[in-house]
């Protein structure tokens, strides 16, 4: 193998590393990204539950 060669071979194995390891962090984001989502629908359906229940008081 030439030091050519071996250069060619070290830039591809680096793009290939940046690469993956971009990709981790993009998953570790999205999957931060969908259990704060999840969180958010919650308190949203616990805000509209509580809503609904003060609206069905009755007055007077």
């Amino acid at each position: 193998m030439s030091a050519g060669e071996r250069y060619a071979f070290a830039a591809y194995a680096v793009v290939l590393a940046t690469v993956l390891v971009y990709l981790v962090i993009i998953a570790l984001k999205v999957s931060r990204l969908e259990r704060d989502l999840g969180e958010l629908a919650e308190r949203a359906h616990e805000r509209r539950a509580a809503e609904e229940r003060k609206e069905r008081v009755p007055v007077g």
